[in-house]
């Protein structure tokens, strides 16, 4: 169910596309029929692993996802799907409606919990609204500037970053690498390297690292041949392939495992790359982002990254700072974030109270500004015609100290247990996995929330420091 729609909106000429995630077959096949009679562009996908496969590798404006899938649980996927795709919509779909799934839903990301009915006027009319939403936008419309919100502030920091981005933008076989906490704009970085340096309409391809099996990752960046391995039913195109002359991006390029290192190298020193069973040469035309949160220099220490492509990667490094150290771009970024906000929700929003900026100015953001967005879009549901207010912002919010920083040479508001013992970037991450542990009490999922990270990457960085349990770090 990929044949060309018509007359659907474009957004960077993409037509306006849906994946429908789904295990029951005939279902799932339904729905991509009455789908694609709307003149709508449609895939299909049976299974959370082919999901987010296709999610990779294809833009998409809207996901309809069911809960229970035979690999996995819709809702834990939620975030996964969405960052591949910013700015997209998800609906999720279920058999029985419960009010906990649903507010777990909308809380991973959702915009909408609907039930399966005979009739599918009710998922159809979604559709329908949220194509029209987004013709209606146009293509500078409000996902234009979602996706370049990261990049609103008049600090000296984040100027020296966007002006270090419009420079390698003049050479587009300059590999780049984007580095910064977790949540403070990477790939929105990425996106604008991408908007000003590729040919208009060109796709903009992210890839997650982390939260993809190796062998999966390389599927996506270099696509396979019919039989490679055991499921390849048909040849396919990865990343590198379909991003044509546009942009790859590699999030968290750290986390990737040593034997895709030296495949990345080869590709990044030839210019050219082999699908996953094959022998063929096919030539390298997109630019490559990579982006980090982590040191890489010091993993070459530790023998977890590759020198030669540490050297290779790092020709054009661009430093993103954390959201503490750029105050000044707190409260025109929530301005920012409020307006896109009330737009979504499709009503007016009261400016926040004078008391409510003073906090969102003191707070220290350790999931730096992906944080200050997911703090005001609950904020704004909360509050519904009401003027945000203290009552509406997490208890976090309130009750945070200030205090010194590792190096002692400015005050950031995080929690005083995050700071003793710190000597490395790894034991301070350790540390704030295990403070966010201990304050939802072992509740995962609000933990990476306080993070600013997926569940899933959560779950990954656990198992790397062994804190099965938060009692196991003092």
């Amino acid at each position: 169910m990929n044949e060309k729609g018509k007359g659907t909106p474009k957004e960077n000429g993409v037509e306006f596309r849906v994946l429908v995630v789904d295990d029951e077959q005939l279902f799932c096949q339904a729905v991509g029929r009455e789908i694609e009679r709307l003149g709508i562009l449609c895939d299909l996908a049976y299974t959370a692993a082919d999901a987010l496969r296709l999610a990779a590798t294809n833009t998409y404006h809207l996901f309809l996802l069911d809960h229970k899938l035979p690999d996995d649980d819709g809702i834990r996927i939620i975030p996964m799907l969405l960052s591949r795709q910013v700015g997209a919509t998800l609906v999720m779909m279920t058999a029985f409606e419960t009010i906990p799934n649903a507010v777990a839903a909308i809380r991973q990301g959702a915009e909408d919990y609907l039930v399966k009915q005979t009739s599918m006027k009710p998922l159809l009319e979604k559709v329908k609204e949220v194509r029209d939403r987004l013709s209606a936008h146009g293509a500078d419309g409000g996902w234009e500037e979602h996706n370049r919100s990261g990049l609103i502030g008049r600090s000296a920091a984040i100027q020296r970053a966007v002006a270090a981005i419009e420079k390698v933008a003049k050479s587009p076989d300059t590999t780049v690498l984007i580095t910064g906490e977790s949540g403070v704009g990477k790939e929105v970085a990425a996106l604008h390297l991408h908007r000003m340096a590729a040919p208009e309409g060109s796709p903009f391809i992210p890839v997650d690292c982390v939260a993809l099996p190796a062998t999966l990752v390389e599927s996506i960046l270099f696509g396979h041949e019919k039989g490679a391995f055991t499921g390849a039913d048909k040849a396919t195109d990865g990343a590198f392939s379909k991003a044509g002359n546009g942009t790859v991006f590699l999030d968290e390029i750290g986390d990737m495992n040593l034997d895709l290192q030296g495949k990345l190298l080869r590709l990044l020193e030839s210019r050219k790359f082999q699908r996953v069973g094959s022998v063929q040469q096919y030539p390298l035309k997109a630019r490559i982002v990579a982006a980090t949160h982590r040191d890489l220099g010091e993993l070459v220490k530790e023998g977890k990254f590759r020198f030669d492509l540490y050297q290779r990667l790092s020709v054009f490094p661009i430093a993103i700072p954390p959201l503490r150290e750029r105050r000044e771009d707190i409260l025109p970024l929530a301005r920012h974030f409020i307006e896109f906000i009330s737009q979504k929700l499709q009503r007016p929003v009261a400016p926040p109270a004078r008391e409510v900026e003073e906090i969102l100015q003191n707070y220290s953001y350790p999931g730096n500004v992906r944080e200050l967005k997911n703090i005001l879009e609950r904020a704004l549901v909360l509050a519904g015609n009401e003027p945000i207010g203290p009552q509406h912002l997490p208890e976090r919010m309130m009750r945070v100290p200030a205090v010194p920083n590792v190096a002692g040479a400015e005050t950031i508001g995080v929690p005083v247990d995050f700071i003793p013992g710190v000597d490395t970037l790894e034991s301070l991450e350790k540390k704030m996995i295990v403070s966010a542990l201990r304050r939802t009490k072992g509740v995962k999922s609000a933990a990476a929330d306080i993070l600013g990270i997926s569940r899933f990457q959560l779950l990954r960085r656990i198992e790397k420091y062994g804190l099965n349990e938060p009692s196991e770090e003092q």
